[in-house]
């Protein structure tokens, strides 16, 4: 099989569909090797995947984005085409197609988001969602959205979760202390992993924090995503106990969360979530809205050493039942099933 891959989300790797893209890539060639991957992808972004070709994406953003690169696909005849960052060229691809709908949160809350979307909101989405032959939903949160937002017949969703990488996984105290101090990292300290954009909702984590007894620091790993200078303010107000890593390698993810006392995830709406996967079922559910609740459930967490234990053992167990290679089985099904739909169109 040929399958062709929008790799634009590889643009930002460390962010969620950058992630994604390179970790179910990697995954999907090793489940099928007999499979070649063609992958148009930004200038600046590259991934060695085996059995796959680099393409480079136009750089005309319209004309380029929904003219020529899928005349460009055209050309090479695919069996499939498959677009992890959610969308499809206006373009014929002249393939079946499968995407990947990670949240429909700029539909929920267009307020989230930058200005200047207009194309992507109105246009290049919808047609997307209505055109692909198989729509790959990150969780039943996605998978509902779709219904209920486009009215999607639900037989044409798949549900496939991210998977966790086996990166993830308690470290001993030798490794803790050597990243502790490589990193420069405080000793006690709550984290927070994600853009810093207005859906991830910081500032609510921000005034619990500053209402905390006994309060230990505050770790941001996240780029600067978009509305983000209200927020970039208020951060640069509140002192050197707020450490902000903009820039860190995905490789040193898993250690920054064995350090942390407690992972804190405020966000008004996800449609999956990677950080809490990370500790999925081993955390307290507090209302996006209210910082004493946050600041009640940070601070019990916190002295509560058993409660603490259970709920790290209970996320090991639960995290375990992810996998980025059945993520990526699931996804070669969805995209078989895509090739049948086509086909019977016929």
């Amino acid at each position: 099989m040929r399958l062709v891959v929008d790799g634009s989300g590889l643009e930002r790797p460390r962010a969620g569909v950058g992630v994604y893209t390179s970790q179910i890539l990697r995954a999907m060639s090793v489940d099928r090797p007999d499979c070649r991957l063609e992958v148009f992808g930004p200038r600046r972004a590259w991934m060695h995947v085996p059995n796959t070709t680099y393409r480079l994406l136009p750089r005309a953003r319209f004309f380029g984005r929904h003219v020529q690169w899928p005349a460009a696909i055209r050309k090479l005849r695919p069996d499939a085409y498959f677009g992890p960052a959610g969308s499809m060229p206006l373009g014929d691809v002249g393939s079946p197609a499968a995407i990947t709908i990670h949240d429909l949160a700029i539909f929920r809350n267009p307020k989230w988001f930058p200005r200047g979307q207009p194309l992507s909101r109105r246009l290049v989405v919808p047609r997307s969602v209505l055109r692909a032959d198989v729509l790959v939903a990150v969780s039943e949160s996605t998978a509902r959205d779709l219904v209920e937002l486009f009215g999607i017949d639900r037989g044409r969703i798949q549900v496939v979760p991210h998977g966790v990488s086996a990166k993830f996984h308690p470290m001993s105290a030798e490794e803790r202390a050597e990243a502790r101090a490589r990193l420069r990292l405080p000793e006690r300290f709550i984290l927070f992993v994600g853009t810093v954009e207005p859906r991830k909702n910081l500032d609510t984590l921000l005034d619990a924090w500053v209402l905390m007894r006994d309060r230990p620091d505050l770790v941001v790993v996240g780029s600067w995503g978009w509305r983000y200078e209200a927020i970039k303010e208020k951060m640069q107000r509140l002192g050197p106990r707020l450490h902000q890593l903009d820039s860190v390698d995905l490789d040193e993810l898993p250690v920054i969360y064995n350090l942390a006392r407690v992972l804190a995830h405020p966000a008004w709406y996800e449609g999956f979530g990677l950080p809490p996967l990370v500790v999925a079922d081993a955390g307290v559910v507090v209302p996006a809205d209210e910082p004493e609740a946050w600041r009640k459930a940070l601070e019990q967490v916190i002295a509560d050493t058993d409660m603490a234990a259970d709920l790290r053992h209970r996320g090991i167990l639960r995290a375990a039942q992810f996998s980025w290679e059945r993520a990526a089985q699931l996804t070669w099904r969805a995209i078989d099933e895509a090739i049948t739909r086509s086909t019977l169109r016929r």
